[in-house]
């Protein structure tokens, strides 16, 4: 549990067993993962990535977004600058350093970019999954999905439901996210969110890769982010949704690994297994 930007978040560190990466324009870069809003906590990655990258030499810090998982839930302070600000803290707190390599699932990707946009001198690659930089067209999007699930997962008969269909461990899910809407101003908040400007977030020079399900509608949002950002690559993975990361994280896993090395210069060697 770290104390970071006023409030306590619970972080997970894995160092790498072996050497570090061979960095060929620098350091190696200390991975941070991001999770994704409301109903995400650090284990999406903690399952799927945050292992191999630590195997493959990179230095990993996951953490639960304040008012998530184990961090610390406050009633407000919930805009897109805060979370960014409680990253920069916890790097701060941890004495991370170094060059950054920021994976980004869902709105985690959204404070990745939020991140490098302040802070472009210190993010030596980006990674999204299902996500978009901070611009109208995604935060429009966002609001949305907030409201729904803001309207339906205080109601009991909403959780007896998803527990019918996806089974108890969802359900609990499905409650506690509830709770959390109701307990925070999040909903609110975080929609309303001032935005870095676009020549910040064009700004960002270091290589992004972008991957998307195939049957997701935030897939739709790909043209905006390479006519912003022309370095980005962007992999579609078909036939998949928004959970693309938890049902298919061997393929998230080799698409990564291929972009560290093509793209950022970087000697890795992927681990077998996840």
């Amino acid at each position: 549990m770290v104390r970071a930007n006023g409030i306590t978040l619970h972080t997970q560190r894995l160092d790498p067993p072996g050497p570090a990466v061979d960095g060929r324009t620098g350091p190696t870069p200390t991975a941070v993962l991001i999770h994704g809003m409301a109903s995400d906590t650090m284990a999406s990655w903690y399952f799927t990535l945050a292992e191999p990258l630590s195997r493959a030499g990179f230095p990993t810090v996951l953490y639960d977004l304040r008012g998530h998982g184990r961090s610390e839930r406050p009633a407000t302070g919930y805009a897109l600058g805060d979370f960014v600000d409680d990253l920069a803290g916890l790097l701060a707190a941890l004495e991370v350093d170094g060059p950054l390599l920021l994976l980004g699932n869902s709105f985690g990707g959204t404070i990745a970019f939020g991140y490098a946009a302040r802070h472009p001198d210190r993010v030596a690659g980006i990674v999204t999954v299902e996500s978009a930089p901070p611009i109208p067209e995604w935060m429009g999007r966002v609001r949305q999905r907030l409201a729904r699930v803001a309207a339906r997962l205080p109601r009991a008969e909403t959780v007896t439901e998803i527990g019918a269909r996806r089974g108890r461990v969802a359900a609990q899910r499905a409650a506690e996210t509830g709770r959390m809407l109701t307990d925070t101003s999040l909903a609110q908040e975080l929609p309303a969110s001032p935005l870095p400007t676009t020549e910040a977030l064009a700004a960002i020079g270091c290589p992004v890769l972008c991957l998307y399900g195939g049957d997701s509608a935030v897939m739709e949002l790909a043209p905006a982010v390479r006519g912003l950002l022309p370095q980005t690559r962007v992999a579609v993975l078909p036939d998949q949704k928004h959970t693309v990361l938890i049902d298919r994280p061997e393929e998230i896993r080799r698409l990564v690994f291929t972009w560290l090395a093509e793209d950022c210069s970087l000697d890795v060697s992927q681990p077998t297994t996840a």
